[in-house]
């Protein structure tokens, strides 16, 4: 049966994370919303919007911006993250795999500098 405690670990989800990934949301429904009127010619999904060409384009545009905004902000909070993933992996690559856990470990810098 599964087992959390064989699995690596992964990101703690966290507020600004949670916060960022329903903006997101809200940058896909713009965009949903915009190419309906593409699609059907009318808005399909909000009966009276758009009404035009031009707030559709505005919608679907103002909808990528957010999403694209969105996701460069979860990865920034991802990355926040990584001193602290990458010494619990190493971790749970010793404990559970201590075969391969030394080829984890980076070599020393040898060069001449």
């Amino acid at each position: 049966m599964y087992n959390p405690f064989h699995r690596p670990p992964r990101p703690h989800l966290t507020g600004p994370i949670i916060a960022y990934a329903l903006l997101d949301v809200f940058g896909l429904s713009c965009v949903a919303i915009g190419a309906s009127w593409f699609a059907a010619g009318k808005g399909a999904i909000i009966e009276n919007f758009p009404t035009s060409t031009v707030e559709a384009v505005a919608c679907t545009a103002g909808g990528v911006a957010v999403m694209l905004w969105a996701v460069s902000r979860i990865l920034r909070e991802l990355a926040r993250q990584q001193p602290e993933m990458q010494a619990r992996y190493a971790d749970w690559m010793a404990t559970h795999h201590p075969d391969k856990a030394a080829a984890l470990q980076r070599p020393a810098d040898t060069s001449d500098k």
